[in-house]
């Protein structure tokens, strides 16, 4: 039974992660897939990471646990900002930028991160997003009630919401650029929506990992309600987390919940049925792909004309190509992508 709840898992990731290449995909499209994407990819990323969350015991330090998550996190976040960086800055130079001020300006953005680091960066706030909701829910679990956890939580999606207003609306404008006009660290305030979400997945866990078929059926009509009721425009609904966009205090937990519950649900099926392996192996290498996809087509898009297929297929296969030789080729390249079963050249 545990071998076909990895193996729904893992297939799960591992279509989600195409999703988030697609739903980076720069070119517009007939059908507004990547708007409908977005409603949900993210949350589901949260959510997941909650239903494997294991509470501490009480006489347990929370040391160790911090350590691995760390290690998890933020070593492939700090390789991967290096490496890109590395390359970028190294264009820059070939192309004859000497300009000191762009440097320092640029590298002041990716200090600061989360939502002010675009382009190649586009995908580094929800790292420091889901580690310091991490952290925070570690916190809240060893220390508060359940009724107290939940409270807290309903104050963190009230002050959300409430912070969304006033980027959406006070300040206006195009969600990113009204998102930067509010400084925060690392996406920091992001961790008020993302722990509702997490959170859910833990509470939760016995419907997660069994979703029964008047569940799947339900989450299955309300996903299409909503697809049919913005297609006939009677629902103008959408969601940005990276860009604090949360369009309404009730549709962003039905919304996105109902395609979770649907896409769980068909994976935990079609897995009895399917290998799926293909599915599996992207997880395997989603720490490269969540990385690399936009950095591929940074470097490519000048030298070859591609659709949403080839944008798709070129930021999946290269960071794929470019997990593998790091992790063949390059001393304690698993290290760096997260394993923390990984001989590891430093000591934290």
């Amino acid at each position: 039974m545990a071998q076909k709840r990895l193996a729904w898992v893992d297939v799960t990731k591992g279509f989600l992660m195409i999703l988030v290449v697609i739903g980076h995909y720069p070119g517009e499209l007939d059908f507004p897939l990547i708007k409908y994407i977005y409603w949900f990819h993210m949350p589901a990323f949260f959510l997941l990471s909650g239903i494997f969350f294991k509470e501490m015991k009480d006489n347990e330090s929370a040391n160790s646990t911090i350590k691995k998550r760390f290690m998890q996190l933020m070593v492939p976040y700090v390789f991967f900002l290096f490496v890109i960086t590395t390359i970028r800055y190294s264009m820059e130079l070939a192309t004859g930028n000497f300009d000191f001020s762009w440097y320092l300006q640029d590298f002041w953005k990716l200090v600061i991160a989360g939502r002010f680091a675009r382009g190649a960066y586009g995908v580094f706030w929800f790292v420091t997003t889901l580690f310091f909701t991490y952290l925070l829910f570690l916190w809240m679990t060893k220390y508060l009630s359940r009724f107290k956890q939940i409270a807290l939580l309903v104050i963190f999606y009230l002050v959300a919401h409430l912070e969304s207003i006033f980027a959406m609306h006070v300040i206006s404008g195009a969600p990113d650029k009204a998102a930067q006009t509010i400084p925060m660290l690392w996406n920091l305030d992001v961790v008020l929506m993302a722990i509702v979400y997490f959170a859910l997945g833990y509470y939760a866990k016995s419907i997660w990992m069994h979703i029964t078929t008047p569940w799947l059926l339900g989450s299955i009509f309300v996903a299409l309600s909503a697809i049919n009721a913005d297609k006939v425009g009677t629902l103008d609904y959408h969601l940005s987390m990276k860009f604090l966009r949360y369009d309404h205090f009730v549709l962003d937990l039905i919304i996105p919940l109902a395609f979770i519950i649907a896409i769980l649900g068909i994976f935990q099926r079609l897995t009895k049925l399917l290998p799926l392996e293909w599915l599996a192996q992207i997880e395997k290498h989603s720490i490269s792909i969540m990385y690399l996809h936009i950095f591929t087509d940074i470097i490519l898009n000048d030298y070859f004309h591609y659709g949403i297929i080839g944008f798709t297929t070129l930021g999946v296969s290269i960071p794929i190509i470019a997990s593998i030789i790091i992790q063949k080729l390059i001393p304690y390249g698993k290290f760096f992508l997260g394993d923390v079963r990984a001989k590891k050249p430093i000591r934290i």
